[in-house]
């Protein structure tokens, strides 16, 4: 990928996740997702630990774009430690689409299949292996 798509996948990735992460203190999101939670035997705990690390994970794609002193490198780390959260976030919203408890009524457009997540999951994963691969071309230089 190059740096300019790089840098709109994280732009879009970070505007997505804070908004995702904001909504869930709102209703009817906020029931929603209790409804997800609860449905796939996670803890109660994981309610404002998903949204909060959400909003986390958006922050810290988006900090690049407005902390205008950060070299580069720290920009890409910022990006990869963002695209990592995400990662494993998505793996998580995997996991609650699979469960047969969950109904496709309380998922992101009523989509059972987890297509919404799965997409995010592959851009976010080619968003971090462009930023490693640029990372290691720097450090070997």
């Amino acid at each position: 990928m190059s740096r300019r798509l790089t840098n709109a996948s994280s732009l879009f990735l970070g505007i997505l996740m804070l908004m995702f992460g904001f909504l869930k203190f709102f209703q009817p999101f906020r029931g929603w997702f209790a409804i997800q939670i609860q449905q796939s035997h996670l803890p109660h705990e994981a309610l404002l630990a998903g949204k909060v690390t959400e909003m986390m994970t958006g922050v810290l794609f988006l900090l690049p774009w407005v902390w205008r002193t950060l070299t580069a490198k720290r920009k890409d780390e910022l990006r990869l430690a963002a695209c990592l959260l995400l990662l494993s976030q998505m793996c998580v919203a995997i996991y609650v689409h699979l469960q047969p408890g969950v109904p496709a009524s309380v998922l992101p457009l009523g989509i059972k299949p987890p297509i919404i997540p799965g997409t995010v999951l592959l851009l976010a994963l080619l968003t971090g292996l462009s930023v490693w691969k640029r990372l290691r071309t720097e450090d070997a230089q």
